[in-house]
């Protein structure tokens, strides 16, 4: 039997538009009418802060690459010229469904419930009233009026600020029209709530500034006027090895973020042909870059009515996660994890286990040493404090990554912060993000020995998105685990290179090289007709090396099940390639973001988790780790409860299509509508159902074997 060649472009789909496609699975869910209306707003806003960041920072590297005159194409075969157009098309059509959702879907049923947003022509003489206050008492305080002449250049627009451009005509020449820009200062809010009895009325700034505008513009008449925000290039550029201090040069740079070039301009579009023109030119944008939207410049605004709106009944029921709860033989959490390890499911399972450990390592005497990596943090952080107050009694080293992006400012105030406090600060390794979710302590146990301790993570030390991301985490005092622990954190604060991690895996040293080992081996098992069987979820697939390795295992027998939240560019459903491949995308209630490697192994089965996706950037660019899940049990928490649900989901599950396109999985199955009662399966409801004690693994449709129905968050060694 002759084998197509994986290299083949037509074996690949395009990064961009998968993202794209990802994007569009956020909108289908503000589009949804079985979610709250509430939660459907609020969707909305997601999809458009989504698509800011992929103008920021996928848009601008692709405009970049064509001015610098790249020419090679990607692993689908499109030039970057190509990529642009298919970019361009796909956005344009994007942006004009959000409005289309905005203005016919959700704007009508949230007036439907009481939450209105009212224009200027819609208000009663309170809110006229009001607003008349307003502006004279905020307005004329804060913002400055440009009329752009030879005297006045034009004002310089930060990344994605709201402002006003008028055409204007001074009424002594009438002949001539200038150009007139507000820029609004990011101080005042976008949407401001009036004062009304029995709704909820907002109306947004925007529409108040070009209404208190004449005040400002004394000798002019106003033409015509227009709300716009540019969009630019947010992407860091540091010479790390030509830098003395990381983190001056990223505060720097970052300042530098805001004056980036522009990559967008979203404008009203009832806007002046005149006013858009003016705009275009003196943002150097060329015609594709130009979105002409039906309402708002920024929808992403639109989250501030879900949290200023007191309607629970309109938003997700709230829900309790399980708690960790300790052995009746144990006394604390540290005998626990003598006696076994402990699996987390966040957010079903608290994340409050994850900081008392944290805690309890800084309050307890016993404990000698903490180490930390740090990637994204909450604000209101209870980790970070607690490393803080460690400092003073032992020693604390933190690994906090200052190239996060969007969250470097603030982890620049952390670092600080830390450092201030007596903690050992360093910032990983040149030319690699530390992106590892890594936490060691070292304990003088009652028994006499000195015991490290770890916590092993897929996600981030963060409180806030730990209850609306799912992710998955070991608390364990394996020594073998704890001990590789150690020698991570050794490469990255000493860049010392131990000959092996095992058993963990560790990019960008050996991590790539045993994904592909893992996969081959599955192979090997198929062709030899032992159980060959991989489940592998995570955010995005891009990685051409694993992508051909699945093919390859796909050809020689093995069932593969991708979870894939986000990108993929692997084409599934492709005969002789890859028949044997799934991948499924849920998006829903919570954002997906555990990564989970199952692999049959002839049957031994082994579970791994990692912090990382299979994408470059995770395989070659940035410290990983990825680890085993030792305890049999476990394994099979992991595969019985969680792989079998999301394989299971019928509701928020969609499936990829050989042609790139996602289908829900109901419709994949022929049927017309989406399923009721008993027949819908939603794994993340399911999941919630779990934690709270209302239903048990027999729920999951093609349940488990019985024995899976003891796993345990942990057990006993």
């Amino acid at each position: 039997m002759v084998r197509a060649s994986l290299d083949n472009s037509a074996y690949y789909l395009n990064r961009e538009a998968s993202w794209l496609a990802f994007n569009r699975r956020v909108l289908e869910e503000a589009q949804d009418e079985s979610n709250p209306i509430l939660e459907r707003l609020k969707f909305l806003a997601i999809s458009a802060s989504n698509l800011d960041e992929f103008f920021e920072v996928r848009v601008a590297g692709l405009v970049q690459q064509i001015e610098d005159g790249y020419t090679e194409a990607g692993p689908d075969g499109l030039t970057l010229l190509q990529e642009r157009d298919v970019v361009s098309q796909e956005t344009h059509e994007f942006v004009d469904d959000q409005y289309l959702c905005w203005n016919e879907k959700l704007r009508p049923m949230l007036a439907e419930n009481g939450i209105r947003v009212l224009g200027l022509h819609e208000l009663d003489a309170t809110a006229r009233a009001f607003i008349a206050d307003y502006c004279e008492r905020e307005l004329d305080l804060l913002l400055t009026p440009v009329t752009v002449d030879p005297a006045h250049p034009f004002p310089r627009v930060i990344n994605k600020a709201l402002c006003v451009a008028f055409l204007l005509r001074r009424r002594r020449r009438s002949s001539m029209t200038y150009t007139g820009v507000i820029t609004v200062p990011r101080a005042l809010p976008r949407l401001i709530r009036l004062p009304s009895e029995g709704t909820d009325d907002f109306i947004f700034l925007a529409d108040l500034v070009a209404y208190h505008a004449s005040r400002m513009y004394h000798g002019y008449d106003i033409v015509s006027s227009a709300a716009f925000r540019v969009t630019r290039n947010s992407n860091l550029y540091l010479a790390e090895e030509e830098s003395r201090n990381l983190l001056e040069s990223v505060r720097t740079e970052l300042h530098n973020r805001r004056k980036g070039d522009a990559v967008r301009l979203e404008i009203e579009s009832e806007a002046d042909p005149e006013i858009i023109e003016r705009l275009r030119t003196n943002f150097g944008l060329e015609s594709w870059q130009v979105f002409s939207v039906n309402g708002p410049v920024n929808l992403s605004r639109l989250f501030n009515i879900y949290e200023q709106t007191e309607h629970p009944e309109l938003k997700f029921k709230p829900f309790l996660p399980r708690e960790l709860r300790l052995t009746a033989k144990s006394q604390d959490l540290f005998e626990e994890l003598r006696r076994h390890d402990v699996l987390l499911h966040h957010p079903f399972d608290s994340f409050d286990a994850v900081v008392s450990f944290i805690e309890a390592a800084a309050d307890d005497p016993r404990v000698l040493s903490i180490k930390q990596t740090l990637y994204r943090t909450s604000e209101h952080s209870l980790i970070v404090p607690a490393l803080m107050s460690a400092a003073a009694k032992k020693e604390v080293t933190a690994v906090v990554e200052l190239k996060a992006r969007f969250d470097e400012a603030s982890n620049i105030r952390w670092a600080r912060d830390l450092e201030d406090a007596g903690v050992q600060v360093f910032h990983g390794l040149v030319g690699l993000k530390t992106h590892c979710k890594l936490s060691l302590l070292v304990r003088h146990d009652p028994d006499g020995v000195m015991r490290r301790y770890a916590h092993l993570g897929t996600g981030n030390y963060n409180t806030t998105t730990a209850r609306i991301y799912t992710d998955v985490s070991v608390l364990t005092a394996d020594p073998e685990i704890t001990g590789a622990v150690h020698d991570v954190f050794s490469f990255l604060t000493a860049y010392a290179e131990h000959p092996n991690y095992g058993p963990l895996m560790v990019a960008p040293l050996d991590l790539a090289e045993h994904c592909l080992a893992l996969i081959a081996r599955e192979a090997e098992h198929a062709r030899h007709g032992r159980p060959a069987h991989i489940i592998a979820k995570m955010n995005a697939l891009l990685d051409k090396n694993i992508i051909m390795a699945l093919y390859k295992a796909s050809q020689d027998g093995v069932k593969i099940d991708l979870i894939v939240r986000g990108m993929c560019a692997l084409r599934p459903g492709v005969r002789g390639v890859s028949d044997r491949i799934s991948v499924r995308s849920i998006v829903g209630r919570f954002l997906e973001h555990s990564r989970i490697y199952f692999f049959a192994n002839g049957g031994q089965e082994e579970v791994y988790l990692a912090s990382a996706d299979w994408m470059p950037r995770n395989l070659y660019e940035r410290v990983e780790v990825m680890f085993p899940v030792k305890d049999e049990l476990l394994r099979e928490r992991v595969r019985q409860e969680i792989l079998s649900s999301y394989l299971a989901d019928n509701l928020k599950a969609r499936l990829l299509q050989k042609d790139g396109s996602y289908v829900r999985a109901w419709q994949a199955q022929g049927k017309r509508k989406p399923p009721t009662g008993a027949a819908a399966f939603s794994a993340q409801d399911f999941l919630i159902g779990l934690a709270e004690g209302r239903q048990g693994l027999d729920a999951i449709p093609a349940a488990p074997s019985p024995r899976s129905r003891r796993a345990t968050m942990g057990r006993e060694r």
